[in-house]
């Protein structure tokens, strides 16, 4: 499963990445940060690609499986 990321000490709170998003799973908190919600990320990599600093990285992560 991929999941958007961001690094706050990194981000600039341009809104890059909440405009590229289709699935509308990011917004700047406090006009300081991009906040990602993962339970709406996808794992696209637009906001990764959008952003000039960056600080958003697409990982991937296991799921655990029951």
């Amino acid at each position: 499963m991929r999941k958007a990321e961001n690094d706050r000490n990194r981000c600039v709170a341009c809104g890059l990445c909440a405009l590229r998003c289709p699935r509308e799973a990011i917004e700047i908190r406090k006009g300081c940060y991009a906040f990602v919600d993962i339970t709406k990320c996808v794992g696209c990599g637009l906001c990764e690609d959008a952003c000039p600093t960056g600080s958003i990285k697409v990982k991937e992560y296991e799921v655990a499986r029951v």
